[in-house]
Parts: C-alpha cells; structure tokens; sequence
C-alpha cells in the first residue's frame, strides 16, 4: 500500500516528500528539508524505516537535510552524478527503477534548472517534477548554467514530463513564495491535463521561442545561492549546536526577530527588523545580512529565537552567536499610515518605493523614487540625502519597515508606510498613475 505524505516549508515555499510500502515497512525521502524530524515523526507514525534520500538536484535556495539523514541515522543518498557532489553518494541515471518495497520509482533525468536534475515517477501515477515543472510554472534556468542553455534543456525536459499522461498526478518541489519561479501557483499539486491547458510555460511549440522568454529571467536571484550550493554539494552537515542566551550582544549585528510593532516600540541601536513570523523570513533575511557576518538575534521569546534560528539555517545562514530577550532597547522608529502619504511634499521628504523595479512597472506615487529594499544596504543610503526625512513604501509593509530599519541603522530620519502601502494607495487615482502615463 503506498504511503505518500508531502511536506511544504511555508517559509521557503519549499516541498519534500515521503515515498514508502506500508506493508513492506519500508520508505524512502525526496528532496529532505534541514529541520528533518517532521519526516521522522511521519515515517514513524506509519511504522515505516527510512531507507534512502532522494535528491532532484543539488538545491541552491534552502539546506537540504541529507548530510542530517547520513550523519544521524545512517541513510544513504541518491543524486545524478553530474550534481559531482562531495560526499559518498549512489548515483541515479536516466531510466532506473527504484524499489521500495512494492512502490516503484522510475528516474527521470531532466536537465534545464540545473544540469543533474531529475524527477520521479511514483507507480506510474505520480510525477515529483523538482525543481522542473511547478504549478502555474516552468523552473528559472539561470541559477547553475547560462540562462539560454538551461532553457533549451528546460524545454525539453518539460517536453517529456508533460508526455507522461494526462492523469498523471504533477507534485513540485515549490510553490508560491519561492523565487525559482514568478507566476507558479500556491496549490500544492496539480495534473499533467490542468498543468498542459494552464501553464503558460507549456504553451510554446518551438524551443526557440522558450528560451528566449525562458532566460530573461527578471526576478532576483536568491541572496544565499553560491553559499547553499556550496554547503549541499560540500560534506555532510550536521544540526549546527541551539544558540544560548546572551547577556551583552558584543560586537555582532543584531537581527531583531520580533514583530515589526514591537522593533518600532524600542529596539536596541542599529538592529535590522526582519520578523521571524512574517513571510519569506529567511530569504528576506539572506538579502540584507552580509556573508559570515555574526549575528545576535533579539527575540520575544526562546521559542522565537529557536524558531528564527531554524528558519536562517534552512538558507544557508548558519552564523548564529547567541539571542537577546531583554535588551537595553529604547531607540524607536516612526511609523506612518497610507492616508498620510497624500500630505506629503515631495520637496520635504524622500518617498522611496522598496519593490523590485518589476512590481513598480504596473503603478508608482509620483514623485517617489525606487530602491529594492534588498538593495538597501549596499546602495541605498549613498544614494539619498542625508539632510532630508525618509519615507519607505512597499506593496504591503512588511519590506517598508526592513528599510525603513536598515535605513535609520545608517543615521537616517526615517519613517516607514508599515500598515499598507501601494496596494492600498493605489484606490486613490488621483495620488496614483500607471508607468508611462
């Protein structure tokens, strides 16, 4: 009897899978997160043995938890020898079936997104498309090879999952919230029928014609790739040791975790504001901390900081000192509401719009200026006046008050839209037009 349960990281837009036989009480994992134990309670709540790790490709957007299933429990792992990873391994190749007890696996090598990638046809009936085929979309192709040569090999890698049958059931490796794919879908699976009538990425005929809107890829590449990429590729990696409780933060920079409500309450002095509870924390925070920057994070809570910690191991973020829960923390910061952005003068403040350019081709404040907030740190603050107040605005909120923190760490006056932004202000035609209007 099959046993198939999928696992989405909500935070990463990440999915994995537990493949087994019930009666045979065996099973196997595809594409394990870092935090591994949900697989584990999984596997033995159906009394099934984890025998073996399954990975689509080497992942470049989140730790994968194979070095963890290796090192803590003696599994071993399957990947396409061209991923040339540095630990023992057993390679997969085109057209081999695994067994698990009953429950059959057939590899499929499906080079595009990265050039060992492959998917896994379950019995016949269920595709785990990886990082290949998504709902709603097709994989970017830019992140392992040249964006035109990962296109063309897309193109027909899609060319034969989308041969497997109509009924064929399609389970990616993400969905919504991840950055290897715009337009894909937040459902978690779909068919090879709904996917061929719906995804405009199967509606190209000549492969030409894909790779040419395939590789122009406009969405930014994941803060933490070379990092990841290097950790999953390189020797195994363990559960890093839980952080303790500090009493004095040093000379780390400190990430305050909380919510944005309590960072703008009193914060200590110079701590960025990413929320561990918001969305896509653990990207938003590889984009605006440095690469082997030590951190101290100011939590709520252990379980925040726990919790927080988790979420930035999972990309590759690993440099994690320590946790603050009552700091000296009196510095505040300035928020504002939608309705005031129309009492704003353009000659007393500097509206910055902190989306990606992309997001603000389809409608901006006039008189505002554009700095992704990913961006912040490393352009933005040369490119304001330090004489004059800011303002940040983004679609929502959320990447406003990230700036807006970012911002006053480097002696900004700064306010931040943090209760709305665009989407709200864009009912108001007459503060609001369209690009090139």
């Amino acid at each position: 009897m099959l046993l198939f349960t999928q696992f989405v990281n909500d935070d990463l837009g990440c999915a994995s899978y537990l493949v087994g036989d019930r009666e045979a009480g065996v099973a196997v994992v595809v594409d394990p997160p870092f935090a591994i134990e949900p697989l584990l309670e999984e596997a033995r709540s159906h009394g099934v043995r984890i025998e073996r790790v399954l990975e689509t490709h080497t992942h470049a957007d989140h730790v994968s938890g194979h070095g963890r299933f290796a090192v803590e429990h003696g599994v071993p792992v399957s990947i396409h020898p061209l991923a040339e990873p540095g630990y023992p391994f057993d390679p997969l190749a085109d057209g081999a079936e695994l067994q698990v007890g009953a429950i059959a696996l057939r590899v499929m090598h499906t080079p595009g997104h990265r050039p060992e990638h492959c998917a896994f046809v379950v019995d016949g009936r269920i595709a785990l498309t990886g990082d290949s085929l998504f709902v709603g979309d097709a994989a970017r192709p830019d992140l392992a090879v040249a964006a035109r040569e990962g296109a063309e090999d897309l193109f027909h890698s899609l060319a034969r999952l989308t041969a497997l049958g109509d009924d064929v059931e399609v389970y990616p490796g993400h969905v919504a919230g991840s950055l290897c794919g715009g337009n894909m879908s937040s459902a978690h699976c779909s068919t090879i029928a709904a996917e061929r009538s719906t995804n405009s990425a199967l509606g190209f005929r000549e492969v030409q014609e894909f790779v040419l809107v395939s590789a122009s890829v406009s969405a930014p590449r994941p803060p933490t790739t070379e990092r990841v990429v290097a950790l999953n590729r390189g020797p195994w990696l363990e559960r890093p040791a839980e952080p303790a409780e500090l009493a004095d933060p040093a000379d780390a920079t400190i990430l305050d975790v909380r919510p944005f409500e309590d960072h703008a309450a009193g914060h200590v002095t110079g701590a960025i504001s990413v929320p561990a509870g918001g969305p896509s924390f653990g990207t938003k925070a590889g984009f605006v901390l440095l690469p082997e920057e030590r951190i101290v994070l100011h939590a709520g809570s252990r379980e925040e900081a726990l919790d927080a910690t988790g979420k930035l191991a999972a990309v590759g973020i690993l440099e994690v000192d320590g946790y603050l829960l009552a700091p000296c923390a009196t510095e505040t910061l300035q928020t504002i509401g939608v309705s005031q952005l129309d009492g704003l003068s353009a000659g007393e403040v500097q509206l910055v719009d902190v989306r990606e350019t992309t997001e603000r081709d389809g409608g901006y404040i006039p008189g505002s200026r554009n700095i992704p907030y990913r961006l912040m740190r490393k352009i933005g603050c040369g490119a304001l006046e330090r004489s004059k107040p800011v303002v940040t605005v983004c679609e929502s909120g959320p990447r406003a008050a990230i700036a807006a923190s970012l911002l006053q760490r480097e002696g900004f006056d700064v306010s931040a839209v943090a209760g709305g932004g665009i989407a709200d202000f864009a009912g108001d035609v007459v503060a609001f037009r369209r690009c090139g209007a």
